[in-house]
């Protein structure tokens, strides 16, 4: 058996990832190709859990989600502006921050504690996907997630990428986030590759 590193995320509906990739591709700065979002191979999304599971698992993963996609509707969602933290290497990572709503937290928490039993964190460059040297913040923050960036400190946001938006924006932007995915996981956490998914609409 192979373990690869998974990201289960919400995938935002059109218009949003567009406009993430679109302002991914305007963003300034030293280091602002090293995220090239794109609608198919590199995702715009919301990370709810992170870790690592046994290749053979994605299928009775993918069953799961739909049992707690049902069970927790999100609803729906807002951007309520830009931030700006640093990374590693204190350079600018810019987010579009995502409102954090009592049903938005309880599906997070669902998600953690469901693949819990079936994940690990002890995170290896080979469980990534891609071919690309893969930067020690990514296995960081695998590793880390759970006490990092769970429950009480869960932070909701859509990555644009490394680098600063200079264009201006108005906010919040109302959507919705039509599909919880697991997704393989590619160099500085991104989501590569969908590996399964449950719609969140009508449930």
């Amino acid at each position: 058996m192979s373990q690869i590193a998974v990201d289960i995320v919400l995938l935002p509906e059109a218009r949003i990832a567009r406009l993430a990739v679109e302002t991914n591709r305007k963003l300034t700065g030293s280091s602002c190709r090293e995220i090239v979002l794109d609608e198919t191979t590199c995702l715009p999304h919301i990370s709810l859990a992170m870790g690592c599971i046994e290749s053979e698992q994605v299928d009775a993963i993918g069953k799961m989600l739909g049992a707690v996609a049902k069970a927790c509707p999100v609803g729906k969602l807002a951007i309520t502006g830009v931030v700006t933290v640093l990374n590693t290497r204190n350079e600018p990572n810019s987010l579009f921050a995502v409102a954090k709503t009592e049903a938005l937290q309880t599906l997070h928490e669902q998600i953690v504690e469901t693949i819990e039993p079936h994940a690990s964190h002890d995170v290896t460059a080979e469980m990534i996907c891609g071919d690309e040297e893969v930067a020690p913040s990514t296995l960081a923050w695998i590793r880390d997630f759970r006490r990092k960036a769970a429950f009480a400190v869960f932070f909701p946001h859509i990555t644009i990428g490394y680098g600063v938006v200079t264009e201006p924006m108005t906010f919040p932007m109302d959507f919705v986030a039509p599909q919880l995915a697991l997704c393989h996981l590619g160099n500085h956490c991104t989501c590569r590759k969908v590996l399964a998914s449950a719609s969140t609409i009508d449930q």
